[in-house]
């Protein structure tokens, strides 16, 4: 069983439906709301656990209702939260709009994770022990960057989802092994909208990049081989709002299982196919058995 820790965010999402979202100043009647335990770095370890892997988490939740709540839902999925602390005021929170077709728009307010700002002593060992750390951008970049340090010192290989997208300093980049922005974050960062010419200016950068495309599948990039494609298996979304954490924390886990970029990629579309045909995120991912199950179907 693989290892994976992740340094990341941790938030109640508030989620409500609607046929379409509404235009600036406009108000629209919604079909549903639900209150689901979310936020990009606790997606990625939901995935990374459902995906079968061992997994600590790294962060922090306010000493308010959602933040109890938060630390129970990844207990409860197996994720050893002694690196996830609790500091006084609110959670960190997603009000999220999810229209007919899937698409969503989400408003992010940081609370607790914002007080994030290093790894303290007490939990480099779960990190220096991970056969992957994952990091996001969704807490103070000072975080990020001790996170991406500490795994290099340690020989663990860091994945860096580079949203929300921003400029990335080169001191970060210098201790990133995987990138893995989705096709909008790659054209902000490199001024490219093609995905070939987005992934070779990334790959001037960093060894590896794993680039996802949506419903146009997936594209993986090492230094001085040739990029690998993978078509996305085609479903019908229903919510997508979990999609890109899914398959990043599903391709960690599979590499640091020894598969190839190509069996990782296609574990990972597996693992997001099903996470986008239902609603929700963290409740929205498959366990191994339904990933394995869809690969040998």
């Amino acid at each position: 069983m693989s290892r994976v820790a992740v340094l990341g965010s941790v938030n109640m999402d508030l989620v409500a439906y609607a046929d379409r979202a509404p235009n600036r100043g406009e108000t629209v009647s919604g079909t549903d709301f639900r209150q689901i335990p979310g936020g990009k770095g606790a997606n990625q370890a939901m995935a990374a656990a459902r995906a079968g892997a061992r997994v600590s988490f790294l962060g922090a939740v306010g000493d308010d209702a959602f933040g109890a709540q938060l630390r129970a839902n990844l207990t409860a999925a197996g994720i050893d939260t002694t690196g996830l602390h609790t500091v006084p005021g609110v959670s960190g929170i997603a009000h999220i709009v999810v229209e007919s077709g899937g698409g969503n728009r989400i408003t992010v307010v940081p609370g607790a994770n914002g007080e994030v700002t290093g790894v303290p002593e007490a939990d480099r060992t779960l990190v220096a022990g991970a056969d992957a750390l994952l990091l996001q951008l969704e807490l103070p970049m000072a975080a990020v960057l001790a996170g991406a340090s500490l795994g290099r010192e340690a020989g663990v290989p860091v994945y860096l989802t580079p949203a929300p997208a921003r400029e990335l300093p080169d001191e970060l980049l210098a201790n990133v092994d995987v990138l893995v922005p989705n096709q909008h974050e790659a054209a902000a960062i490199t001024g490219h909208d093609e995905p070939g010419a987005a992934l070779a200016a990334l790959l001037e950068r960093v060894p590896e990049v794993l680039l996802t495309l949506g419903e146009d599948g997936s594209l993986y990039g090492r230094r001085g081989e040739e990029p690998v494609a993978v078509a996305a298996r085609r479903v019908k979304a229903v919510d997508t709002t979990a999609a890109g954490d899914t398959f990043c924390g599903s391709f960690a886990v599979a590499r640091a299982e020894g598969r190839t970029p190509r069996e990782a990629m296609e574990f990972a579309a597996a693992a997001a196919a099903i996470s986008v045909g239902r609603h929700g995120a963290s409740s929205s991912m498959a366990s191994r058995d339904e990933v394995e199950a869809l690969l040998r179907g």
